[in-house]
């Protein structure tokens, strides 16, 4: 397939069977060069399975994957690919600096390159410390430094911020960003919705194993239909006649809440700012990712 051989990954109908049981039913992906796809579904939906056949560590029962045209598993497959398991694990007994530059070795990078990448995660100063000192979320941007050595073609990061606080987080993002300029593919799995929802390119959604949903936020909102809410907020004396006016909902004084229709979006927009001065406020609120990924998961379930 021709679009298959420009995606730096390729996931074609691949399929996982344990004896009777199938973890993973006939997925395919493409995605390309510089992407950021969140792969999103609940606790054995097949996320870390299908990762693992990417990295070559379990193979497919059926299908095929190609990493940068190469098998999972290949010597080229791995020199490009980082990965960051959901559970890091390190020897307690290095120091951060011992580790990476452990890492540093295996994958023919310069230790100076492992010591800017310690500093890039926030771990300078502890550089030099027993890893059975770090804390939980140090420990993280240990493996995050290690996954990301060498700038990787392809990145796997599983549950990449767990255990981060809300500043290491936008640094972690912020890193991915770059990443994704200079041209890696990045694809990530986790729970953490609502910070994924403006941080990736793409979304899949994964439910007992079958790729449920797969596009851009504005086309998964398309697809779903779901309603989109307004907060208008009204002048003292024009609240009541805003609220019949516009059928919406009185709210805290003010404020009147309205839901329409995808499709209905810009028509109710028009109705609300020809008010004119009795209008003091606008808030557009379009489906969440969580409200996405709660719809598309349901569907699944009830065979829709």
């Amino acid at each position: 397939m021709e679009a298959c051989a420009m995606s730096a990954l390729a996931v074609d109908n691949v399929v996982k069977r344990y004896g009777a049981a199938e973890a993973v039913g006939g997925v395919s992906l493409a995605v390309e060069p510089g992407q950021r796809v969140a792969l999103l579904g609940h606790n054995g939906a097949g996320k870390t399975t299908l990762m693992k056949m990417i990295l070559g560590l379990t193979p497919a029962s059926s299908g095929t994957i190609e990493v940068l045209g190469s098998r999972p598993g290949s010597r080229k497959a791995r020199a490009a690919t980082g990965f960051l398991p959901e559970n890091v694990a390190f020897h307690g007994a290095l120091t951060g600096r011992e580790q990476l530059h452990h890492f540093a070795r295996l994958k023919s990078v310069a230790p100076g390159i492992a010591d800017d990448m310690l500093s890039r995660v926030g771990l300078a100063d502890a550089a030099d410390r027993k890893i059975r000192t770090y804390s939980k979320g140090m420990r993280q941007r240990v493996g995050l430094a290690q996954a990301l050595l060498g700038h990787p073609q392809i990145a796997l990061l599983d549950e990449p911020t767990s255990g981060l606080d809300p500043i290491s987080r936008h640094e972690f993002y912020d890193i991915v960003g770059e990443l994704a300029q200079a041209g890696t593919t990045v694809l990530i799995s986790s729970h953490a919705l609502t910070e994924l929802e403006t941080r990736c390119d793409r979304i899949a959604i994964l439910s007992a194993g079958k790729l449920v949903a797969d596009g851009d936020l504005p086309a998964l909102r398309k697809a779903a239909q779901l309603p989109v809410r307004f907060s208008v907020t009204a002048t003292a004396e024009t609240a009541d006649t805003v609220a019949a006016e516009l059928q919406g909902e009185r709210i805290n004084g003010h404020a009147i809440a309205l839901t329409c229709d995808e499709s209905d979006k810009i028509e109710l927009l028009g109705r609300i700012t020809a008010l004119g001065q009795a209008i003091t406020d606008i808030d557009v609120e379009p489906p969440s990712l969580e409200e996405l990924y709660r719809y598309y998961s349901a569907a699944n379930r009830e065979g829709l």
